[in-house]
């Protein structure tokens, strides 16, 4: 890593889920030598969000109770794409963000092979996208990612260039309203632009 990177641990995870999910835009996410900018988030919270799996799900609920901050809660959405969460636990309200986009910045090559495009734009423009270009799929629900070599989050001061702009998530049917999608807006590697939802 290099100039003022901050490697996060579980800690960064112990905060409700709007002030991660915010927080980490601008982030840097590495996993087996691929890595990217986080350029949009989203945040779910297991009280009183009908959006979030806690709320209608039983397993999740489990899942929060069982698992530390931190840790990978990754999905199946519609049997067909990989979603990859992490799970915020510890602070005012407990929840998870979901990793929707990023720029690429590394493994380009192997990012290109696995999504089958070239144009670096649309290699990580979504949720299942960038678990595609990354390689991320159930085998990392449930594990501790922060602790693991594979994979790093770091907060680098100089990629801080402007503050995310908080927008309505996208995707979903429940509590559609909510401003809780971050994103970088000056990005080209969106899913979906703000005022586009």
């Amino acid at each position: 890593m290099k100039g003022s990177a901050t490697l996060l641990d579980h800690g960064f995870f112990e905060r409700s889920p709007t002030v991660c999910a915010r927080e980490l835009i601008g982030c840097r996410l590495e996993w087996q030598g691929c890595a990217g900018v986080i350029v949009e988030t989203e945040a779910y919270e297991a009280a009183g969000d009908a959006a979030c799996h806690a709320h209608v799900r039983p397993s999740a609920r489990r899942f929060i109770d069982e698992h530390e901050a931190g840790t990978a809660y990754v999905y199946l959405n519609y049997g067909v794409h990989w979603l990859f969460n992490l799970l915020v636990k510890g602070g005012e309200r407990d929840g998870f963000v979901l990793f929707r986009a990023l720029e690429p910045v590394s493994g380009l090559p192997r990012m290109k092979r696995r999504r089958h495009r070239e144009a670096e734009v649309d290699l990580c423009s979504g949720p299942g996208k960038l678990t595609k270009a990354l390689g991320i799929d159930g085998a990392l629900h449930g594990v501790p990612v922060l602790q693991s070599r594979r994979f790093s989050l770091c907060r680098e001061t100089a990629l801080h260039q402007t503050e995310p702009i908080a927008c309505r998530r996208v995707g979903i049917s429940r509590a559609v309203n909510r401003k809780w999608r971050f994103v970088r807006a000056e990005s080209s590697c969106l899913s979906v632009r703000p005022g586009a939802e």
